[in-house]
């Protein structure tokens, strides 16, 4: 079936990945993007800049409005794709309008996860997945509120940071004594996880058993806690649940996510999917912003009939208490780590090494120092403990033998 018309449901990094890729590797057909928002924007600000209210949602638009005129992509927005039709060759939008599809690209993203907490539905329990969730939730943050955000992973995180620069008072509770450990190392993520005291956020090593709905708050019981908490909001950040209600009632084979192969095509050769809902069978989802961009890639070279692009080792970024971690790789891969530079220092990095190769890298604002243990990565250039750990190797020297 050749294809002429591609329409992409969900218009997050994703979905705009794959109409920016088709473009960019000459498919002149037609490329439809339907997102339920006014246009579609970037998530990793939601707990930084735009929680804090500093920048605005135009500020954080994927792309401006001239791009999607000059790119020859048509935006439906404010709407959702409520059934595919592959055998018609279309898809079909909430007003029950049809959109004729040669392809469809599901980059339909994921939900907050709510876990099966008792009370967990009161209005004063947050959580931050979209733009809406953010505004609500700014709303809490007020100076001298007790928050409590339940979850030290990025997002948990990145929120308890923000909170307290809003002059908010902090809890934050995860049943992990140390968050992080198996991509940054036990190490660099207990320094991180520190950094939480030193900013006047109280850690606790506990899981929540409940809340309870009062007049002047909420009351969360902690499994470390004689008695209950009291707190004026709460925002949990414990995950997401990948949206694959449309994938499943279509017949495509869904299991933790909508199942592809390693060209992003599902179990209809017409359906792709990209993004946090994709899981190439037999191995984990990637949840992070650029997998899904490198998605979105992948997903416009199965539909050119191209090479796909050149695998590259996993990486990620996250920023708190006005610090930038980058990571790359699975740190828990790895046999040896090396440390250049001082976790009390203005910089440092942390090298995971098996077999004399480079397998993972996590730092702490020295993103050159990942950008070029990516590179050891991925060619495969055996390293040198003593280089990787003398902070006067410049990062791109650490390239040379």
């Amino acid at each position: 079936m050749s294809v002429g018309r591609v329409v992409i449901v969900g218009g997050g990094i994703a979905g705009v990945g794959t109409a920016a890729a088709l473009r960019t590797g000459g498919f002149d057909g037609e490329v439809t993007l339907v997102d339920a928002g006014e246009f579609p924007y970037d998530r990793p600000p939601l707990s930084k800049d735009f929680l804090t209210g500093t920048r605005d949602l135009k500020e954080i638009a994927l792309q401006p409005p001239q791009w999607y005129d000059d790119q020859r992509v048509r935006l439906v927005n404010r709407t959702a794709v409520t059934a595919l039709r592959p055998r018609d060759g279309a898809v079909e939008l909430a007003d029950g309008r049809l959109l004729p599809a040669d392809r469809v690209v599901l980059a339909t993203g994921g939900a907050a996860a709510r876990p099966p907490i008792p009370g967990a539905d009161s209005d004063r329990v947050h959580v931050l997945r979209t733009a809406d969730d953010a505004d609500r939730l700014r709303l809490a943050l007020s100076p001298g509120a007790h928050i409590l955000v339940v979850g030290a992973g990025l997002i948990g995180a990145e929120v308890a940071s923000t909170a307290v620069r809003l002059g908010c008072q902090v809890d934050l509770v995860d049943p992990v004594a140390v968050p992080l450990a198996p991509v940054l190392g036990p190490d660099l993520a207990a320094w991180l996880h520190g950094l939480h005291a030193k900013n006047h956020v109280t850690t606790l090593h506990a899981s929540v058993e409940s809340f309870t709905e009062r007049s002047n708050g909420i009351e969360a019981r902690l499994t470390s806690s004689t008695g209950p908490r009291l707190y004026d909001a709460v925002v949990l950040g414990v995950g997401m649940v990948p949206c694959v209600d449309l994938a499943r009632t279509a017949g495509l084979d869904v299991d933790r996510g909508i199942l592809v192969d390693a060209g992003q095509m599902t179990s209809n050769p017409a359906v792709l999917a990209v993004g946090d809902p994709a899981r190439v069978r037999d191995e984990h989802r990637a949840e992070h912003w650029e997998a899904a961009q490198q998605d979105g890639a992948r997903a416009a070279a199965t539909l050119l009939g191209a090479a796909p692009p050149e695998p590259s080792a996993s990486w990620f970024w996250t920023d708190r208490h006005a610090r930038h971690i980058e990571a790359v790789g699975h740190m828990d891969t790895a046999s040896d780590t090396v440390l250049r530079g001082s976790f009390d220092g203005p910089s440092c990095a942390v090298f995971g090494l098996r077999d004399g190769l480079v397998v993972a890298a996590a730092s702490v604002d020295d993103p050159a120092a990942v950008r070029a243990a990516r590179r050891l990565i991925d060619r495969r250039i055996p390293a040198d403990a003593a280089r990787l750990a003398d902070p006067s190797v410049k990062p791109r020297d650490l390239l040379r033998g």
